[in-house]
């Protein structure tokens, strides 16, 4: 049994969209996913990527994905990774996959001197509320998220 943790290769820009709207579909999201392959194409793809994507493969067979950017912290001075989306398909849960991705996340901030790897997660969403506590993974309660789209970032923007 064998898993190795890639970057995705540019024709795979479906493959990371599939994953992308399996996730959705398991966050109960699916209606939300506008995304288009040529947009994901460009976005991780490109000649300036501003995202990455790692493809978790089980025994050859893409099983999961973690897509992740850089952030950077104002107060340290340095740069971080933000994981955006990390989801391994149902059926091969449980043999350490997303385990295996965040590490090697863990691992490219370790490398890099990057002080930091954050991600959100749903609160409705305990297994993986309980899966991030085993890692060491604590919760940032002390900050609300605020978010601006739609007709309020369009308004706003009218303003500037």
């Amino acid at each position: 049994m064998t898993l190795t943790i890639r970057p995705a290769r540019p024709d795979e820009a479906g493959l990371v969209l599939d994953f992308i709207k399996a996730l959705a579909a398991y966050e109960k999201l699916a209606d939300h996913v506008v995304a288009t392959q040529a947009e994901i194409a460009a976005a991780i793809f490109g000649p300036n990527p501003r995202a990455f994507c790692d493809i978790a493969e089980w025994e050859g067979e893409p099983a999961g994905f973690a897509v992740w950017f850089y952030t950077y912290s104002t107060f340290s001075g340095r740069h971080g990774i933000w994981l955006e989306d990390l989801f391994v398909h149902p059926q091969y849960r449980g043999r350490g996959i997303g385990k295996a991705l965040i590490a090697a996340l863990a691992k490219r901030c370790v490398a890099e001197g990057l002080p930091r790897l954050a991600w959100w997660v749903l609160n409705w969403n305990e297994p993986s509320r309980v899966f991030y506590r085993s890692l060491g993974a604590q919760a940032q309660d002390e900050w609300t998220v605020k978010r601006l789209d739609g007709e309020a970032l369009a308004k706003l923007a009218g303003e500037a």
